[in-house]
Order: C-alpha cells, then sequence, then structure tokens
C-alpha cells in the first residue's frame, strides 16, 4: 500500500495519502513507510516527507505513535457519561445527579416568556449577565467578562477552538473527566497527563506539562471527576506561582459542582495572568437538560468567543436563559439545591464509612461519585460485581495513558442507594475484593 503514495511535495504527498484513505486502500491502524523510506523511494528531500506526514497529523489523518512508526488515524471509542444503554444490571456508575433533587422547572416556565428575541440583538440576556457577574466576582480577581454557552463541555471547546491548532499541546488531569477527554482528541490536540492527588493537581506535573510545551490547561478546582479531589489553599497558592511565569497559557477551570459543593472555590487563576475562563454550568443542580453555562474569561477571550456566539448560529436561547436566571433568583429552588448538596455529601459520607469499616479505602470527597481505591484489578472486581447484579465503571476508563497498569480504583455513583441497598452493595463489593 505504502508504494502507492506518490508526490513530489509536502502538499501532493498528503494529498495522495488522503485519497488512499479516502478510497479503502489505506485503513486505519495501517503504518505509513517511515520517513526515510518514503522520501528515498518518491526523490524528495527528508524534511519534505516530515512536512508531509506533519500536514496529515494536524488533519488529524495519521497519529504519530514515536518509535512505532505513524499510522492512519480511526475513530477512536471514549467512553461517555451517563446510564449504560441496554443493561439489566443496577447502573453504578452513571455520575448523574439524582432526578429526585433537580428541582422542577414547571412554575418557572410560566415566567419566562416574553417578546421575541430577534437578530441583531444581545446574545446574552441583561438580567442573567448581571447576576452572573455577581455569581464569580468574589472568586475572580481579575478583571473578567461574561460568555454564556451551551453548557461546560461547549464552552471548553470554544475556547480551546479559539485559541489552538491541531496538534497542540493540552494539559489535563489525569485521571481525567471523559468529557474532557473526548474533546481533546476529537480536536486533534495532544493530551499531556498531569497527576491528580487528594489536593488536585500536581505542582510537579503541571511544571512537567509546562515544561512540554502546553498551550492550555483544564483543572477542575473542586470536586474532581472522578477522583473527587479539591484544591487545598496551599496547592493553589503553589499551582499559581508555576504558572505566573506563564501568563499567556489559557487556564480552563471548569467548577462544574459549584452549588453543591461543600469545598471552598480555589482557583489556579493569579490577578495578572492574561487568558482565563471560569466556567460554571448548571446541569448538576437544574439537571442535564439545561444546557448552560456561564464563562467568565479576560476580556481578549470574551471577544474571541463572541465571534463564534452569533445569533442565528450558536447563541443560546433567550428562554433557555430566562428559564434558567428564574431558578436561580428562587428561593425556594436555591433552598432545594442547598438540601441537595447535604443529600449528596450525607449519602457519599455514610457510604464510605461502611466500606472503611469492612477494610477497603474510601475518602468521602466531594461530587456526585465515589472514588474507591481496592487491593487488586478493578476489572476484576468489576468483573464479579457484574454477577451479582451491579454495573460499576472502573478507572482504567478515566486514565490518559493506554499504557499505565490496570487501574485499581472504582468511580461508583452511590448516592441514590436507599440503606438497604448500600449494604448489599458493600458486602459485594467486599466478596468481589476477596
Amino acid at each position: 500500500m505504502s508504494d502507492d503514495i506518490t508526490g513530489t511535495t509536502a502538499a501532493d504527498i498528503a494529498d495522495s495519502v488522503r485519497s488512499l484513505r479516502d478510497r479503502g486502500v489505506l485503513r486505519a491502524g495501517n503504518p505509513l513507510p517511515p520517513v526515510r523510506e518514503l522520501a528515498a523511494r518518491l526523490g524528495v528531500n527528508r524534511n519534505t516527507a516530515v512536512a508531509a506526514y506533519r500536514q496529515l497529523a494536524q488533519a488529524g489523518l495519521v497519529v504519530s505513535r514515536g518509535r512505532a512508526g505513524t499510522v492512519v488515524a480511526g475513530i477512536e471509542a471514549v467512553a461517555q457519561e451517563g446510564y449504560a444503554a441496554d443493561t439489566v444490571l443496577r447502573d453504578i456508575g452513571t455520575g448523574n445527579p439524582d432526578p429526585r433533587r433537580i428541582p422542577d422547572p414547571s412554575r418557572a416556565l410560566v415566567n419566562i416568556a416574553g417578546r421575541p428575541v430577534l437578530y441583531g440583538e444581545p446574545v446574552i440576556d441583561r438580567d442573567l449577565d448581571d447576576w452572573a457577574r455577581a455569581w464569580v466576582a468574589a472568586d475572580l480577581a481579575a478583571d473578567f467578562r461574561i460568555t454564556i454557552t451551551s453548557g461546560a463541555v461547549d464552552a471548553v471547546e470554544r475556547l480551546l477552538a479559539q485559541a489552538l491548532m491541531r496538534d497542540d499541546a493540552v494539559a489535563l488531569e489525569d485521571p481525567c473527566f471523559l468529557a474532557s477527554i473526548h474533546t481533546v482528541r476529537l480536536g486533534g490536540y495532544r493530551a499531556v497527563a498531569v497527576p491528580v492527588d487528594d489536593e488536585g493537581m500536581t505542582v510537579d506535573g503541571l511544571r512537567a506539562a509546562l515544561d512540554a510545551g502546553v498551550r492550555a490547561v483544564i483543572c477542575t478546582p473542586r470536586a474532581q471527576n472522578p477522583t473527587g479531589a479539591s484544591l487545598s489553599p496551599e496547592r493553589a497558592a503553589a499551582l499559581r506561582a508555576v504558572l505566573a511565569d506563564h501568563p499567556y497559557v489559557l487556564i480552563i477551570e471548569d467548577d462544574h459542582f459549584s452549588m453543591l459543593s461543600q469545598r471552598r472555590y480555589e482557583t489556579l487563576i493569579g490577578p495578572d495572568h492574561r487568558r482565563f475562563a471560569l466556567v460554571r454550568s448548571v446541569s448538576k443542580f437544574l439537571g442535564p437538560d439545561m444546557c448552560l453555562a456561564v464563562a467568565a474569561t479576560d476580556p481578549e477571550t470574551a471577544e474571541r468567543l463572541a465571534m463564534r456566539l452569533s445569533p442565528g448560529t450558536t447563541w443560546v436561547s433567550h428562554l433557555l436563559q430566562r428559564l434558567a436566571l428564574t431558578q436561580l433568583t428562587d428561593d425556594a429552588v436555591t433552598a432545594e439545591v442547598a438540601a441537595a448538596a447535604t443529600h449528596y455529601a450525607e449519602r457519599n459520607a455514610a457510604f464510605a464509612e461502611r466500606l472503611r469499616a469492612r477494610g477497603i479505602d474510601a475518602p468521602a470527597s466531594d461530587g456526585l461519585s465515589l472514588w474507591i481505591e481496592l487491593p487488586r484489578s478493578a476489572r476484576t472486581v468489576a468483573e464479579r460485581l457484574m454477577r451479582r447484579g451491579w454495573l460499576a465503571r472502573t478507572g482504567d476508563e478515566f486514565a490518559l495513558d493506554d499504557r499505565a497498569e490496570p487501574s485499581r480504583h472504582l468511580r461508583l455513583t452511590v448516592h441514590d442507594l436507599d440503606d438497604e441497598d448500600a449494604a448489599t452493595l458493600v458486602d459485594d463489593i467486599v466478596s468481589a475484593v476477596r
């Protein structure tokens, strides 16, 4: 197949590979010839072949695997959040909020009707903009502007797109939120893993990522998914000190658990940092179907985002904006959110205590799920749990490095289990471990 590649310029060679791929001559996983071999066969300079492969990589058509060579790229399946489809098992790996804890929007829906919004009008509801500014003002020392997006994942995707090119490096927490893994891969960026411990993203890991040339850092300041870790004040200060020498690296903080969190917000964004975004979505407390997030960004980033949020194309519905604002300013709704926050914290803490009493390490961290460390392979335990009627997620799904050792962690969503089911699950986990 490599003999079919033709061309004397980088563009011609890249077009030839693209054509072979489109015609099915080259398929996903097929290796391309080494650069020196291809250059010699085509009678071109080695740098020409290198440039051709670089063009193909930037277009997402090939993947470089170091010493293993360059192969034709395929569509890699990435695990998704939410309930597993077509299973009779009790799903305890969803990462979902409890639907009984999501406020009913019926009363708010009655109050959002108003005059239609037309093309050319501001894309952000003025009252929501005012409310959002007050929401984040106490947490950001730097000057910022508000942008409204269709959820946190949409915000992250747009933020990366306005700042990066294909093959640019992005620092991600490891283990990592599934949507962040998917967004970075789909965008054609290179993920650089930064380990996470009990205090959040590690200082040495961030320093190494910056030395590797990352142009963006995606961090979860509290209730990190999947570990539940939150930044401590000391860790946040140390990370800001490292980032002080890199003011133009884009910092994206995904504060997804904001109103439900039991932890104080700590930030990587210093007062003099030039490129940043604090993203807060409403999906965890108003429901996943409320696809709306507030992004507080530096003014230049806000201008770039505004160009991608024109009326009639990618703006967020004003009806949705009004609905969110009506609920967020309703005392009864905010009381329900506060009660939900207490419920999640108490149920997770109680389950973690049950596990610890049986000899299994389970910190009662923040978030909708628990990150359970096991004395053996998580895959083995998950398979044994399946025989007992449970469907759990292993830490392997959240790992950035495919070559890493098999995970010894489970991410469990158990806040909706009653006491009897929780006790049964603990018994089954202990049996599966043994």
